[in-house]
């Protein structure tokens, strides 16, 4: 049986994700802040799911996931989920700072060890969920762009090592658009995905083995264009 550890799974992307993979018949390892939210995951999945609750921005990343790792006889796939985002159109500290522990700093310490976990595996998966927004800077939450560009810059050059280490070790990037989930504070959305339905189209990329996957596919389009956009005229609207 698959076994797969989910980081930040008590709500939204990473909810639907464990219950997904439950349903596939995957040991699936969960974690989460809220204990009270793991226990009713696991109620629903007694057989498939084990959870361990911790908080990223804390000190028992490793151990935790070790834990977990042990827990479920081993590990095939990690997905790290976990991300924070606030407006903070004043640069405020406490938001930029909370952001940045949490979608770089708790990202990086996990994934860093799951790479080389499996290094010496000699095979896995990691993913981790960026977004749309790592592609250029925003006035509206500057931290959280540029966090999520780091996450994704990261993927790529664990893509590009593991691809030198010639080893069975794929690395995705997820990026997504607007998603119906209570990170979703903006205004202005548009092609705002169901939460059923990312996770789907999110769970069929891991599967393809996608070095990125769009969520929704048609967001590859805005990819794209905000790549291309000059400066001049992409600042009117970041």
């Amino acid at each position: 049986m698959n076994k797969v550890i989910i980081v930040g799974a008590t709500t939204g992307i990473g909810y639907e994700l464990a219950i997904l993979y439950a349903q596939k018949n995957w040991l699936v390892g969960a974690t989460g802040r809220r204990k009270d939210l793991l226990q009713n995951l696991q109620q629903q999945f007694p057989e498939n799911i084990v959870t361990e609750c911790f908080d990223v921005i804390g000190n028992e990343n490793i151990e935790s996931i070790k834990n977990l790792s042990q827990q479920l006889g081993g590990l095939d796939l990690l997905i790290y989920n976990s991300g924070f985002g606030e407006v903070s159109q004043e640069l405020n500290w406490e938001i930029d700072k909370l952001t940045t522990l949490t979608n770089v700093n708790g990202f990086i310490e996990i994934v860093n060890y799951a790479f080389n976990y499996f290094k010496v595996e000699g095979q896995g998966h990691i993913a981790a969920t960026s977004s749309i927004a790592a592609i250029r800077g925003g006035s509206y939450s500057p931290a959280y762009n540029a966090s999520k560009a780091f996450i994704s810059t990261y993927m790529e050059g664990l893509y590009i090592k593991a691809a030198k280490l010639k080893l069975p070790l794929y690395v995705t990037d997820i990026q997504p658009g607007f998603v119906k989930t209570a990170m979703a504070k903006s205004d202005d959305q548009f092609w705002i995905a169901p939460v059923a339905k990312a996770a789907e189209q999110i769970y069929k990329g891991i599967a393809n083995k996608k070095r990125k996957v769009y969520v929704t596919k048609r967001w590859r389009v805005v990819a794209v264009l905000m790549q291309i956009i000059p400066i001049g005229i992409y600042k009117r609207f970041g």
